[in-house]
């Protein structure tokens, strides 16, 4: 008969088997009821309080008789420049129409120097003589500048590509683009072949404030 190793039958190894099983089990219980015990999340409101308190979240409070503010903005609206130009009335209008048409800044000194020429050549009362404020002769049938156009923005356009086709109006072209002193583009305009005349080199140029005048109606197309 064999020999059997004596460990297998030690009873002393037998009795702390035991009591590591035991040792288990407790544990595994004590988990569960820790578990099983544990309480639920705070709510939402109570978390943040808390956060709050330990300075990782900052809360404000609003009272519970704190109204709304409604804040009002104004309704606005816009046209595109031509349109926006187009719909005007008055000799101001038609002298900043030009300026626009022409790529001129449409500068106070630039409009009253075209509002001061508006008036040498038809008066301001009646500036829209013949829908023809400068009495231009580009495109108006009338060589001599006493030609007419259908209505007052064709007119308008006219003279802004009278403006730069002409080599003689350079001068009032660059003065123009500048937005130079009325001075400067008053001279130009005397210089330049508009007028036979040359305004008697300015003798004839008011300086006075132009009224403004609104032409009739139908008149600008």
């Amino acid at each position: 008969m064999a020999k059997v190793a004596p460990w297998r039958f030690d009873p002393n190894r037998r009795r702390v088997g035991r009591v590591v099983a035991i040792a288990a089990a407790a544990a595994a219980f004590a988990l569960l009821a820790v578990t099983s015990l544990a309480p639920p999340p705070l709510p939402v409101s109570q978390t943040y309080a808390f956060a709050s308190s330990q300075g990782t979240v900052q809360v404000i409070a609003v009272p519970g008789s704190a109204s709304g503010v409604i804040v009002t903005r104004d309704d606005y609206a816009s046209t595109p420049g031509l349109q926006t130009y187009e719909s005007g009335s008055t000799n101001r209008d038609w002298a900043t129409l030009v300026m626009f048409l022409a790529g001129f800044p449409t500068t106070d000194s630039n409009v009253t120097v075209m509002m001061r020429w508006m008036r040498q050549e038809n008066g301001p009362n009646d500036w829209w003589n013949r829908n023809n404020p400068l009495n231009n002769g580009w495109g108006s049938g009338g060589g001599s500048g006493f030609g007419s156009y259908d209505n007052l923005v064709t007119a308008a356009v006219n003279c802004a590509e009278a403006l730069h086709s002409v080599g003689g109006y350079s001068g009032i072209v660059a003065g123009f683009q500048a937005s130079a002193p009325t001075a400067q583009i008053e001279s130009a305009i005397w210089a330049s072949p508009w007028a036979a005349s040359h305004y008697a080199n300015g003798s004839h140029w008011s300086y006075a404030p132009v009224p403004v005048y609104a032409s009739p109606a139908g008149t600008w197309g």
